[in-house]
């Protein structure tokens, strides 16, 4: 394995398997990478390979962050692999350099858009851009702890942390700017004022919004058969809120939200479609779990 900094947010972050790992058990994982002054997300690949026990094969780090080095906080650090075997990752604004979210000269509060072996697709919004960063697809994040590819659109959602209040969801689409820190819908955790406004022209407004915070981390789309009123769903793990949110879509819209597993008293860390139909959560703590969820009987 690469070495990990382990601290603070950091750590082993997010883990998926490649589109054809039945064929090539390619499997890709982020973390955070100690760097000269602290740390920065990173991206490996590497194959999967039986044995007693198994191990990991031909470990390569396909991407690294650039910009300021973060001290522990806003990784982002998030996967997804979208239909055409392209990946897509999420990166934080490392916390106390939030205005280089909107400097496309970084890769800080952005979410890049990469091949398998971590080149850059050509069709990226910002290939022939002077001074930008050819990897970026969307920019102006703040921490996006969630990303799911939208299984009808083949869309990249994500949600992302707002400080106090202003937790998001949104469609992150090529060389769109979210604004952050520009406009929002939070303030400081002392209460003062962080935006300029909630909107403004040339940026956009998420789906989905939440003030008071719920600190979203982990998202699913629901297409399973054990719960079949919820099929279409899309599920999103709440730190703070200790529970499981699962919003009701209609098309690009959210147009309801349903709050599950409060009795369990647990930060859900991610939350997971399984292949069985079922809902699979990952807790946090220091004696974190994964539960299986399925209907009662």
């Amino acid at each position: 394995m690469p070495v990990v900094r382990a601290n603070g947010q950091g750590g082993l972050l997010d883990v998926v398997l490649d589109n054809d790992y039945r064929q090539n058990r390619t499997i890709y994982f982020c973390f955070s990478e100690p760097v000269a002054g602290g740390g920065r997300t990173a991206l490996a690949r590497a194959r999967l390979v039986d044995g007693a026990p198994p191990r990991l094969a031909d470990v390569a780090v396909i991407f690294r962050q650039e910009g300021p080095p973060t001290s522990g906080n806003h990784y982002g650090c998030r996967i997804a692999q979208a239909r055409d075997g392209n990946l897509f990752l999420t990166m934080g604004d490392h916390s106390s350099h939030r205005d280089e979210a909107q400097n496309l000269a970084n890769h800080l509060g952005k979410i890049v858009r990469l091949r398998p072996d971590g080149s850059v697709p050509p069709d990226n919004p910002f290939v022939k851009r002077a001074g930008a960063r050819p990897e970026i697809w969307s920019y102006g994040h703040r921490n996006s702890q969630g990303a799911a590819i939208h299984p009808r659109s083949g869309a990249l959602w994500m949600h992302e942390h707002g400080p106090r209040g202003g937790d998001e969801v949104n469609i992150s689409a090529a060389g769109k700017n979210y604004g952050w820190p520009v406009i929002g819908y939070g303030v400081e955790y002392s209460g003062a004022k962080i935006h300029a406004a909630t909107q403004r022209p040339g940026m956009e407004q998420p789906v989905k919004y939440w003030v008071p915070s719920i600190a979203p981390s982990g998202m699913a789309f629901y297409g399973g058969d054990l719960f079949a009123a919820w099929k279409g769903s899309l599920f999103v793990g709440a730190l703070a809120g200790r529970m499981l949110v699962r919003l009701a879509l209609d098309g690009d819209r959210v147009v309801g939200e349903e709050r599950l597993l409060s009795g369990l008293g647990a930060r859900i860390r991610d939350v997971r479609a399984g292949p069985d139909g079922a809902i699979w959560i990952a807790t946090d703590s220091s004696s974190g779990r994964i539960l299986r969820v399925v209907p009662a009987k």
